[in-house]
Order: structure tokens, then sequence, then C-alpha cells
């Protein structure tokens, strides 16, 4: 991925945060049989010990890609936040000179590393409590998977694979305004505060 020094996040936690709040990833692997990606959602493990956190989810056994996996490739999994068109009419600046054009806000977060297929009844358990868990959270009436009767489970863990990677690089951009003046970026974050679109709204939030 392309960042600019100024779009740039480098900061772990951040980056790890960012994934929690937008877990649901792509998972891409290149192979010697091609290409492929899938839509997952992820659960980040993360530690004291300075590293930058482990990525669990899981597929469905009846995937081939899980295979591929086992052959020790590395993978790019990508989380991508909010994002927004940004019109030039919102720049002050556009009255004085003209020389503004329409760009795009966006938060991308980028993890490379090794997977480990993980077929343990236990840590499958595990990863699934934690995974609905992080979701249900704040509910009035948050579902857990020890509702569902455990036979049922039990059989529908069958037919899954886990996967774990452990994270190697993780890249962070977040294009928000930065590289314009106070004054523009005033005008950006009002817009889209105002405006009629969840995302840009969302997008609002990262204009500072």
């Amino acid at each position: 991925m392309y960042v600019p020094s100024h779009f740039a996040e480098q900061d772990s936690q951040t980056l790890q945060q960012y994934i929690r709040d937008y877990g649901f990833g792509l998972l891409i692997v290149a192979d010697e049989q091609g290409i492929e990606a899938n839509h997952l959602p992820f659960h980040i493990n993360t530690d004291a010990s300075g590293s930058l956190g482990l990525l669990q989810c899981h597929l469905a056994r009846s995937n081939p890609v899980w295979q591929r996996l086992e052959r020790g490739a590395r993978v790019l999994v990508v989380f991508q936040g909010p994002d927004a068109y940004v019109s030039p009419a919102w720049y002050p600046t556009k009255a004085e000179s003209g020389r503004v054009v329409p760009t795009w806000n966006y938060l991308a977060v980028h993890a490379q590393g090794r997977p480990r297929v993980v077929q343990d009844v236990d840590w499958l358990r595990s990863h699934l409590h934690q995974l609905t868990d992080r979701h249900e959270t704040g509910r009035a009436q948050p579902w857990s998977v020890d509702d569902a009767p455990q036979d049922y489970t039990e059989r529908l863990m069958q037919g899954i694979v886990g996967v774990e990677i452990r994270i190697e690089t993780l890249t962070g951009k977040l294009k928000a305004s930065q590289n314009q003046p106070g004054r523009n970026k005033a005008g950006v974050k009002a817009a889209l505060a105002g405006g009629d679109d969840t995302k840009g709204h969302a997008m609002s939030k990262f204009i500072r």
C-alpha cells in the first residue's frame, strides 16, 4: 500500500484498535495456485510482549483455501474503516484560487504474516467465544455460544477450521485531509458531519 508520510499511522496500539473496530477483513493468499481473497470476521489478540498481535479467524472446512494455508504461504489481511468522497466545494480556498480537485478520505490497515491452520476443538471453541462476545457486548440481551445446545455447536465446529496469523508487519493509512490547511480541513469536517451519509459522519470524526 502506498502511504505518503502525512497519511501514515505508525502507532501499533492505534492500528490494533482499528482492527478491533473494523474487524471484518479480507484474507488474501497468493501462491502458485493464484490469488484468492476471502471476506471474514477477525479477532485480534494482543499481549505486552511487544508483538504486533495474533489475528484469528475461521474458514468453512469445505473452503479449499485452508489447505493452501497449511503449506505456509504468507498472507495479507486488509481491514478498511470509513471512507468518504471529498468535494472541492468544501474548501474555502476554492473561492480564492480554484486550484482544488476532488479526493477520497479513508482508513485502511494491512497486516502481513504466516498463517497457522488450527483444528483443535478447544481452540475453536475459545475463538468462537471471543469473536462472539466481542460483538455481543453492549446488547440488552447478549447472545453467548453457550446459549445453543452443546451437541449442536460441537457438530457445527466440525465444519470449520481455525486460522491464526502472527502479525509480522502492520501498515496503517489514515487519509483524513491532513495535507490541507486548517480551514479546508474544517470545511471538509463540517460538510461530512452535516451530510446524510453515515460513512461521511464516521469519517468526519477522524479529521482533526
